[in-house]
């Protein structure tokens, strides 16, 4: 009677291919989680930022506060103090002459630091 099954030389050889594709799908894998994260903490800030100028606009050049501007949108909020993807805001630096928002990363979450001020100007800084 013959036996059926699989020998263990084949079940090897599938558990190397296994190996061999994880290996080469997992750094892949993360390098795009931290392009992910790095290009919504950039939308986030413009987001904030937007809100801020619109604010201004309509109270002919005022700008929120920071109180004023958690106030202003749900979606501003939701970020403001939070922690989102790997990113931390901080809009402690509106004020009604201008304002300064800050995305800064957590240990592997993305690159790159945002910040943006008056005007809308975002500017990167790496990661020390």
């Amino acid at each position: 009677m013959k036996k059926k099954g699989f020998t263990l030389v084949e079940i090897m050889i599938v558990v190397a291919i296994i190996a061999l594709l994880a290996a080469i799908a997992i750094p892949n894998l993360l390098s795009a989680k931290k392009t992910a994260n790095t290009s919504a903490a950039k939308a986030n800030i413009r987001t904030i930022s937007t809100t801020a100028e619109v604010y201004a606009t309509r109270m002919n050049g005022t700008y929120p506060t920071a109180a004023q501007l958690v106030a202003e949108s749900a979606s501003v909020a939701s970020l403001c103090g939070a922690t989102v993807q790997g990113y931390t805001y901080d809009c402690t630096g509106a004020t009604a002459a201008g304002y300064t928002v800050t995305a800064t990363t957590t240990a592997t979450s993305g690159d790159k630091n945002f910040s943006v001020t008056t005007g809308g100007v975002i500017t990167e800084s790496a990661i020390p």
